[in-house]
């Protein structure tokens, strides 16, 4: 019998065939990236650290135990990396059978925040509660139903030997694929995501050869959405305020500029090696809000100073260095198109977050990957890490 991502497990029960599989010399453990199983390890115990420096006296927010939010992310990781083995074992091409389904449930999960169900956090109303202190985030799983849906549409006939490249009518479906659920979150308003998922959109295109016509076309049509979302005033008023603090950072300091300017001086007063873990005058004193999540990146740059900011950066430089290979040494279009779909997110996502730290970006509520607080970010990056081994694992041996 062959296992999901093709290794032979004859003569096994399913235990011992799930151990053999694992461990043989030909099989999964040789062939996984272990520089990007290692860098998101590592940068999500770093995480783990900011997140406990920055919450352990927020006691209107640990509820009086200060390893509260520590024990949370470290069991968010557990769980990501649970999802990681799942998404690996399952295989990225049985996901592809599965698309249509994952597409579906993640649609109604985004359209269910429209609903009663819908919760505000933080000034964005994208959230589903759970209860018991649990809420998801339908926005994160709606990027990669994104890469995994538009991938199976522009790769499937190219992979079939039909055609070298998607033709128009393949892109125009793959583009439809992608508007319905984009055009949900920006109605939330969740316009971060929004902004991630365009460039998704854009990062497969580039990838799939689809014709250039359509990449200028999109960007064409991006700038003239967004200046329709301006003028038809779907935005809330804080995210036209955060724009408006980008545009001008004198603008309101007390106010919309705040957040920005403070993380501009944690960050400035870090120095080489910074002040030390809980150390932080700004993230002791509570100076910066949403240390947690959005700005945990300035707990780095107060706390661990230029050198652990500076490695913060390194492993997220390793991980998309290797999906970059990952994405250049598979021999099938799908699994090139989802690995450069992850890149773009990835990339994206990070220079988003740490530039509105730096405030060279406008503030727009996106996570750090595997770094800041937060399930739902926490899965999805993961899974998104399992569909990178997952390519590497079921490439040829020669590659």
């Amino acid at each position: 019998m062959t296992g999901a991502n093709g290794f032979s497990v004859s003569g096994y029960g399913p235990a011992r065939a799930g151990w053999t599989r694992i461990f043989a010399r030909d099989s999964l453990a040789r062939r996984l990236d272990w520089p990007i199983l290692l860098s998101a390890i590592a940068l999500s115990l770093i995480g783990t650290a900011l997140v406990y420096s920055a919450t352990r006296n927020r006691t209107e927010l640990n509820q009086g135990d200060p390893y509260y939010f520590l024990v949370r992310h470290l069991l968010n990781t557990g769980i990501g990396i649970a999802l990681m083995i799942g998404t690996v074992w399952l295989g990225h091409r049985t996901l592809r059978t599965a698309v249509p389904i994952l597409y579906g449930i993640s649609v109604f999960l985004v359209l269910m925040v429209l609903t009663p169900l819908g919760a505000t956090i933080n000034g964005a109303h994208a959230w589903i509660v759970i209860g018991g202190g649990f809420s998801l985030q339908p926005s994160e799983f709606v990027k990669i139903t994104i890469i995994l849906g538009m991938a199976m549409l522009l790769a499937a006939r190219v992979d079939a030997g039909d055609r070298p490249y998607p033709d128009h009518r393949t892109v125009v479906q793959s583009l439809g694929l992608a508007a319905v659920p984009i055009a949900i979150v920006l109605l939330m308003p969740d316009l971060g995501s929004v902004m991630v998922m365009v460039v998704i959109v854009l990062g497969v295109l580039l990838t799939s050869g689809a014709s250039n016509r359509w990449i200028f076309g999109l960007i064409g049509a991006g700038a003239a959405g967004a200046i329709a979302v301006w003028q038809l005033h779907i935005l809330d008023e804080y995210q036209i305020n955060r724009f408006a603090a980008f545009a001008n950072p004198e603008l309101d300091p007390a106010g919309v500029g705040y957040n920005t300017n403070q993380a501009r001086i944690a960050i400035g007063s870090g120095g080489l090696f910074g002040t030390g873990l809980g150390h932080g005058s700004q993230t002791t004193g509570q100076f910066v809000p949403e240390q947690q999540t959005d700005f945990v990146f300035t707990v780095a740059g107060e706390e661990l100073g230029f050198v652990g900011a500076g490695l913060i950066l390194l492993l997220l430089g390793v991980i998309l260095w290797r999906a970059c290979r990952i994405a250049r040494e598979t021999t099938e279009l799908y699994g090139t198109i989802v690995a450069a779909g992850i890149i773009a997110w990835f990339a994206f996502q990070s220079f988003e977050n740490i530039g509105m730290t730096l405030g060279i970006m406008p503030v727009a509520g996106l996570p750090l990957p595997f770094v800041s607080y937060g399930g739902s970010s926490m899965f999805a990056v993961w899974v998104a890490v399992g569909l990178l081994q997952s390519i590497r694992v079921q490439r040829p041996m020669s590659a």
